[in-house]
């Protein structure tokens, strides 16, 4: 079973030269603490330095995880419950919407998964059985996976409960944790439910995270590996768009359906925004971008008019959100110099309800979500009517 390069640390120097035998970019997080407190992806020494003298004070004992980071990999959540004869029913297959690396309680996500295969779905059912066989887990298991080009890795395994089994509990209709409580008194899997086998779900179910950014002054809506969440909703549709779009309006977000989009995106993603791009513009939003990202996209055929950043004076971007002039915004950065440069554009667009991504996996499938909306009237089904 295969999983991402790492190491274990209870000094910098000894987390620098891990660092470097696996290689920048990396995932460091402290030992034994919850919500992701702490972690963060370092892509250079200097980074990690800093980031690893914070793990370490909030560590309960002083030790630091470092992991290699898999970029643009998929996420996929499982939650399961195994009896003490070696049962084992998977109660829920998650992908997560947002790629790896930002934190499972921040990301989006959706079961049944709505891009992985059938092939990749069991060669996670075999892992995560061996798993939870091996450490003889009596109850629920969480285990947290990444697939990149083709590959699956397994990042974490919790053997317990997971924030996601009321979600998991509301998609298949099915009282998880009182089937785990039961298990772990002593019961048979074989006499709670009426079979082992993965329920098949006719409708997809979107959970998105909500978000106190707004309630406090100052905090930065970017997403990374620590948890900043307290909540969450669901969508649910035949439809995995249509779910994903419920979702977005039960957690505040109202996706357009015109006007101006805001981009402003890393070098590293310029070339996964194209598409999305073309995509809004066939879609006839006018498209807004900062120099580099509007030069990119220029050069490659489409037409983008230039904004200022704020650094660069007036008129600028958030002069334009202030206006009420941009109807969403899709701004990724990655090193803490563009991340502090580009704050007040997410703060801004928190503060006047503009809908906004930060990541490009996000990005896609909320333009993909638009496409939808424009073409379709979303349907609505009472709760009680599913099962």
């Amino acid at each position: 079973i295969k999983q991402p390069l790492n190491g274990i640390s209870n000094n910098i120097d000894q987390t620098l030269n891990i660092a470097n035998n696996i290689g920048y970019p990396v995932l460091i997080r402290p030992s034994y603490v919850l919500g992701g407190r702490a972690m963060e992806i370092a892509y250079d020494a200097n980074a990690l330095r800093s980031y690893a003298e914070n793990a370490m004070k909030v560590s309960t004992n002083n030790t630091i995880l470092i992991d290699q980071y898999l970029e643009n990999a998929i996420e996929i959540d499982v939650d399961l419950i195994r009896d003490q004869d070696g049962k084992v029913f998977i109660a829920g297959i998650m992908e997560h919407i947002e790629e790896a690396g930002i934190h499972s309680g921040d990301s989006g996500c959706s079961l049944p998964p709505f891009s992985v295969n059938a092939v990749i779905e069991d060669q996670i059912i075999v892992w995560v059985t061996k798993i939870a066989n091996q450490i003889n887990v009596v109850g629920l298991m969480n285990v947290q996976l990444a697939l990149k080009d083709n590959q699956l890795y397994v990042l974490e395994v919790n053997p317990r409960a997971s924030r996601t089994v009321p979600f998991v509990a509301k998609s298949i209709n099915m009282p998880i944790a009182k089937i785990a409580s039961k298990v772990m008194a002593g019961k048979k899997l074989s006499e709670l439910i009426p079979s082992l086998d993965r329920k098949k779900l006719d409708k997809f179910n979107v959970k998105e995270s909500v978000f106190p950014f707004n309630k406090f002054e100052g905090v930065d809506l970017i997403l990374g590996p620590e948890m900043k969440s307290t909540g969450e909703v669901m969508g649910i549709d035949k439809n995995f768009l249509s779910a994903f779009i419920k979702s977005q309006i039960a957690s505040g977000t109202n996706l357009p359906n015109k006007g101006n989009v805001f981009l402003s995106i890393d070098d590293d993603n310029k070339n996964k925004l194209l598409p999305i791009a073309k995509k809004l513009k066939q879609l006839n939003f006018n498209l807004i971008a900062t120099k580099g990202t509007a030069s990119f996209l220029n050069n490659n055929g489409l037409d983008v008019t230039i904004i200022n950043k704020v650094k660069e004076g007036s008129p600028h971007i958030v002069n334009s959100l202030l206006s009420q002039e941009i109807d969403l915004v899709i701004n990724t950065t990655k090193t803490q110099h563009s991340i502090r440069d580009s704050y007040s554009i997410r703060r801004t667009s928190l503060m006047n309800n503009i809908p906004y991504y930060t990541t490009i996996a996000g990005a896609k499938v909320a333009v993909d979500a638009i496409e939808v909306l424009k073409k379709n009237n979303l349907t609505v089904t009472n709760l009680q009517s599913m099962n």
